[in-house]
């Protein structure tokens, strides 16, 4: 791969594939890079960069082919990403924030815009905090409430509602995983680096899985490599 922008757009049109149509909820895609080892970041949560620039560039032009593009309140708060799209040509989508309690700070770089960013959140946020976000110029969506922090089918059936009809999940590892474990998702598409880091943070954590012949099952792989770096895709069996 060249890295160019074109070469990034036509290999990210093939690791997302077609979208599903769902009645209540968008085609979730989940996109994370990822060590050899299977980690997302070292041991004290650094993940910069795990994956070369011309893979973020393909990332980058996977956000754009998607309506929003969502990651967990830890991600926020951790990384700080800005979740729009740079590196290629391409529309940014919607931001959207899992988050229970509105703890993303108010100076976060995605809660500045352009694009638009939302945060879906529960009754478990403060007054002050729905106040602090609503000054930055977000908008909240509130659901209910569910043992892991939002109830994530409800919060995708408000982006359906709100007309979100695809979404790129870009992590972190417990909203990849509560995902995963629900059923919720479409596509995984993985960047996987050269690189080997031991004791970490795994892409995925614990989905109950048994036994080898119990685990999600995958199909039609695309596979595509960049500079060193390789990226694969699957759809997810539901």
């Amino acid at each position: 791969m060249t890295g160019t922008a074109t070469t990034a757009e036509s290999v990210a049109a093939e690791l997302v594939g077609a979208f599903r149509t769902h009645p209540d909820r968008p085609h979730v895609v989940l996109k994370y890079a990822q060590t050899l080892d299977g980690r997302i970041a070292a041991v004290g949560g650094d993940s910069k960069w795990i994956s070369c620039e011309p893979e973020r560039a393909v990332s980058h032009a996977v956000r754009a082919r998607c309506d929003a593009v969502v990651v967990g309140a830890g991600t926020a708060v951790r990384d700080d990403p800005r979740l729009d799209v740079r590196l290629v040509p391409g529309a940014s989508p919607l931001r959207v924030v899992i988050d229970s309690t509105l703890r993303t700070p108010s100076g976060a770089q995605l809660l500045t815009g352009p694009p638009d960013t939302v945060l879906i959140t529960t009754n478990r946020a403060s007054d002050a905090d729905r106040d602090r976000i609503d000054r930055a110029g977000a908008g909240i969506r509130e659901v209910p409430a569910a043992p892991g922090g939002v109830d994530l089918p409800a919060a995708l059936a408000v982006l359906h509602a709100d007309g979100i009809r695809s979404v790129m999940v870009e992590g972190g590892a417990r909203l990849l995983t509560a995902l995963l474990a629900a059923g919720l998702v479409d596509r995984v598409v993985v960047g996987i680096a050269p690189r080997i880091i031991g004791t970490g943070v795994e892409a995925v954590g614990d989905l109950g899985v048994n036994r080898v012949a119990d685990g999600i099952a995958l199909r039609r792989a695309c596979l595509h490599s960049v500079e060193d770096d390789v990226l694969v895709a699957y759809d997810v069996l539901g």
